[in-house]
C-alpha cells in the first residue's frame, strides 16, 4: 500500500482463430492493460503490420449514435427527482440481465426496437421544437406590441404607403426625437415604458413618404426600431389574439410533451441497456487496432498485476487450448514507463481521488494516499477547530452514510471523509474550548470567559482557551508543522533506499534532520532563551548545524540560500492552523454576541431573531470556515508536504474490462 502494486509487461502471439475468444476472455477478466503497438517503440513493428478495426466497427458506432440521439431526446422529457427528495431517495439503477449472444443477434434486437420508436420520437421532437420557435416569435412579438398598447391605430399603418411612412420604435429623448419629426412637417405621440433608472419611451412617428430618407436618418440616430408582425388591428387586439394563439400553441405541445415523458418513463431504459450492450461489442472490435499483425497471427502486449499475471497466462492458455505462446518481463521505468495501480481498500477511494487532483504517483513512487487519509482531515479539524461544527459534520455523514450510503456507493464512500472531518473537529474543538464559539459559556454557565471543561491531563490543563492564549495554540500548530514536514523526509529516504540511491539520502534528507536538530538547539538557547545548552550540547548542537548548511550550499550552490528561507516558509505556513481556527471561534463568538443583544433591543420580536441569527449565522459560518479549512488543509498536503518527497506524473493502471451499469451478463441456467 505504500507502493503501487507491481506489475508485468505480457506479450503474446495466438492464431487469428482464437482472436475473438481472447479479446472476449481479456474484456471479461479485466486482468490486463493493453499496450497500442502502433505507438510503442518495439522491434516488433519492424516486423508486424498495423492491425485494422474490425470491419464491424462502422455498424456498431451507426447503431450507437442513433441510439444516443434517442437518448439525448427523451433525456430532456425524462421526469427526475430534485432537489432534496434527490438527495435523500435517489433512483435505484436497475440491472437488466442480457445474455451472451451474436453480434448479428443484437443488431436485429436493436433494429426491432428502432423500428418500433424512432420515427415517433424523432417526429414528436421535431414538432416540439417547431411549436417552441412559434411560441418563441409570438412572445417577442408579445413583447414588442406591448410597448403600443396606449396607442389606438391601426399597426398595419406602420410602415411605408402611398403618401406616409409610419414608424414605431423606443427612445430615451422623446421631446427631442418630437421636434426634428414635427420639423418634417410630421406628426409623433409617445408613452413612457420604462420606470426608474431605466426610463424609456416608445415613440410612434410619421410624415411624408418624400421625407422618408430624413425620418430614416433620425431613427438612426437616436431610435431602436420596433419589429412587429404582419396584422391588422389595434395594439390591444392584436396583443389579445397572439395571446390566445400563444395559448393555443402552449397547450398542443403540452400535449406531445406529456406524450415524450411516457415514451422516455417506457423506453429510456431498453435503450440505455442496447447502447450499453452495442458499446461493449464496439469497444471489442476496435481494440484490435492497438494489436500488431502477421499473415495467420495476431501479437498483443500489455500490463497485468503481478499478483494476477498466472491466472491471465491460465485463462489465455484455456481459450486457445494451449496454441498460444506467452512471455512476462519485469518494468523497467524507462523506457517502459508502466503503469501505477494503488492497491488500496475501498473506503480509501476518496482519498485517491484527492490525491489524482494534483497527480498520479509514477510507479516506483511512494503513494501519498495512506498519508492523506491521516493529515488531511486532522489539519482540517484543527483549522475548524469548533466541536459544534464537527458534531453537525459528523451527524451530517453518518446520516449520508447509513441512509444514502447503501443507494450511492459515492456517498457511502465519500462521507467517511465527512466522518473523519468531524471526529477530528471535535476533537480539537473541545481541546481548543469551542463549541459554537462561546455558545456554552454565554448561553448556558451565564459566564462568557467560563472554560466548557476542566480537566487535567498528565499535569496539563485542558481546555486551552484558544482566543485569550493563542501563542501556545501556535507553538502546536508549529510542531504538528515539524513532524509533518519530517514525516515527508522519512518518506523520501525510504523512496530513495528503495530505488537504491543511498547517496541521495546523505545528500539530500540527512542535512535538513542535522540542520534541524543543531540549528533548533542553537536558536533556542541564543533567540527564543527557551532552554540553556551544556558545553558538549553546544558544541554537537553547532556541528550539526555546520554540516546542515554545509551539506546544503555544497548540493544547492547559491541556490542553497533559497532552500533554506523556503523551508522556513513552509514550516511557517503551518501557523494557518491557529489563523484559521481563531477565525471560526472568533466569528462565532461575534454571532453569539449579536443573538444576546437582540432580546434587549427588540422586545419580544428579539428572542425569534436570536434563535434566527444562531441557526442562520451559525450554519454560514460552518460552510464558510468549512471550505477554508479543507482548501487550507489540501493546500499543506500539496505543496509544504508533497515538496519533500513527491513528484507524481503518473499513468493510472486502466486494464481492458467491462463496465456495466444497466446490464448485467447471464447465462444458461443461471447468473
Amino acid at each position: 500500500m505504500l507502493f503501487p502494486a507491481p506489475v508485468k509487461k505480457v506479450s503474446f502471439i495466438v492464431h487469428q482463430s482464437y482472436l475473438d475468444k481472447v479479446i472476449t476472455s481479456l474484456h471479461e477478466s479485466g486482468l490486463m492493460q493493453i499496450i497500442d503497438i502502433t505507438r510503442e517503440d518495439s522491434k516488433l513493428l519492424n516486423e508486424i503490420e498495423n492491425c485494422e478495426p474490425s470491419e464491424e466497427t462502422n455498424e456498431c458506432i451507426a447503431y450507437e449514435n442513433r441510439l444516443k440521439n434517442l437518448i439525448g431526446i427523451l433525456k430532456t422529457y425524462k421526469i427526475s427527482k430534485s432537489g432534496l427528495k434527490a438527495l435523500l431517495s435517489p433512483t435505484v439503477i436497475e440491472k437488466k440481465p442480457v445474455k451472451k449472444k451474436k453480434l448479428s443477434t443484437l443488431y436485429r434486437e436493436i433494429d426491432s426496437l428502432l423500428r418500433h420508436i424512432e420515427k415517433k420520437i424523432l417526429s414528436l421532437d421535431g414538432n416540439i421544437q417547431k411549436l417552441k420557435s412559434e411560441i418563441d416569435d409570438i412572445n417577442e412579438d408579445l413583447q414588442n406590441i406591448s410597448y403600443l398598447l396606449n396607442f389606438d391605430f391601426d399597426i398595419s399603418y406602420l410602415g411605408d404607403s402611398e403618401y406616409v411612412i409610419t414608424k414605431a420604435g423606443i427612445t430615451s429623448e422623446p421631446e427631442m426625437v418630437s421636434r426634428e419629426i414635427e420639423s418634417l412637417d410630421g406628426i409623433a405621440g409617445y408613452v413612457q415604458i420604462g420606470k426608474r433608472k431605466e426610463k424609456k419611451w416608445c415613440i410612434v412617428g410619421a410624415c411624408h413618404v418624400s421625407k422618408k430618407d430624413k425620418l430614416e436618418l433620425i431613427w438612426q440616430r437616436h431610435i431602436n426600431d420596433i419589429y412587429l408582425p404582419s396584422m391588422t388591428g389595434k395594439p390591444l387586439q392584436v396583443y389579445k389574439a397572439l395571446q390566445k394563439q400563444r395559448d393555443k400553441l402552449t397547450k398542443e405541445m403540452k400535449k406531445l410533451k406529456k406524450e415524450m415523458n411516457e415514451l422516455s418513463a417506457e423506453y429510456m431504459h431498453e435503450l440505455l441497456v442496447k447502447l450499453e450492450e452495442i458499446q461493449i461489442e464496439r469497444v471489442r472490435r476496435e481494440i484490435s487496432s492497438s494489436f500488431g499483425k502477421t499473415s495467420a497471427t495476431y501479437v498483443i502486449e500489455g500490463w497485468v498485476l503481478e499478483r494476477d499475471s498466472n491466472t491471465l497466462k491460465s485463462l489465455l492458455e484455456k481459450v486457445t487450448d494451449e496454441k498460444i505462446a506467452i512471455s512476462t518481463s519485469s518494468p523497467s521505468s524507462n523506457p517502459d514507463n508502466p503503469p501505477t495501480y494503488l492497491d488500496i481498500p475501498p473506503w480509501m477511494e476518496p482519498f485517491k481521488t484527492i490525491l489524482a487532483l494534483f497527480s498520479i504517483p509514477k510507479y516506483n513512487e511512494i503513494s501519498p494516499v495512506p498519508f492523506l487519509v491521516i493529515w488531511f482531515p486532522l489539519l482540517f479539524g484543527i483549522m475548524l477547530g469548533d466541536a459544534g461544527y464537527g458534531i453537525v459534520i459528523l451527524l451530517i455523514s453518518l446520516l449520508a452514510k447509513f441512509k444514502l450510503g447503501s443507494i450511492s456507493p459515492f456517498i457511502r464512500s465519500w462521507s467517511l471523509v465527512g466522518i473523519l472531518f468531524g471526529f477530528w473537529a471535535v476533537l480539537f474543538g473541545f481541546l481548543f474550548n469551542s463549541f459554537f464559539g462561546d455558545f456554552v459559556p454565554r448561553f448556558i454557565y451565564g459566564d462568557e470567559n467560563a472554560l466548557l471543561y476542566h480537566l487535567d491531563f498528565l499535569g496539563y490543563s485542558i481546555p486551552l482557551d484558544a482566543l485569550h492564549k493563542p501563542l501556545i495554540v501556535l507553538v502546536i500548530a508549529l510542531l504538528i508543522g515539524l513532524v509533518h514536514l519530517n514525516l515527508g523526509f522519512v518518506l523520501a529516504m525510504c523512496q530513495n533506499y528503495r530505488r537504491g540511491e543511498t547517496k541521495k539520502i546523505f545528500k539530500e534528507q540527512i542535512p535538513w534532520f542535522l540542520l534541524q536538530i543543531g540549528g533548533g538547539a542553537l536558536v533556542g538557547k541564543a533567540l527564543l532563551h527557551i532552554w540553556d545548552l551544556s558545553l558538549p550540547m553546544f558544541i554537537v548542537s553547532s556541528i550539526f548545524a555546520a554540516i546542515g548548511l554545509i551539506a546544503l550550499f555544497v548540493n544547492n550552490k547559491a541556490m542553497g540560500f533559497f532552500e533554506l528561507t523556503g523551508f522556513v516558509g513552509d514550516w511557517l505556513s503551518y501557523a494557518r492552523l491557529l489563523a484559521l481556527g481563531l477565525a471560526t471561534s472568533g466569528m462565532a463568538l461575534a454571532f453569539n454576541i449579536i443573538a444576546q443583544l437582540m432580546p434587549e433591543i427588540v422586545p419580544y420580536i428579539g428572542i425569534v431573531l436570536l434563535f434566527v441569527i444562531l441557526i442562520f449565522a451559525h450554519l454560514a459560518n460552518l460552510l464558510i470556515q468549512s471550505l477554508g479549512a479543507a482548501i487550507h488543509s489540501l493546500r499543506l498536503q500539496y505543496v509544504e508536504f508533497f515538496n519533500r518527497f513527491y513528484e507524481g506524473g503518473g499513468k493510472e493502471f486502466t486494464p481492458f474490462r467491462v463496465r456495466r451499469k444497466y446490464t448485467e451478463e447471464i447465462v444458461e441456467g443461471g447468473r
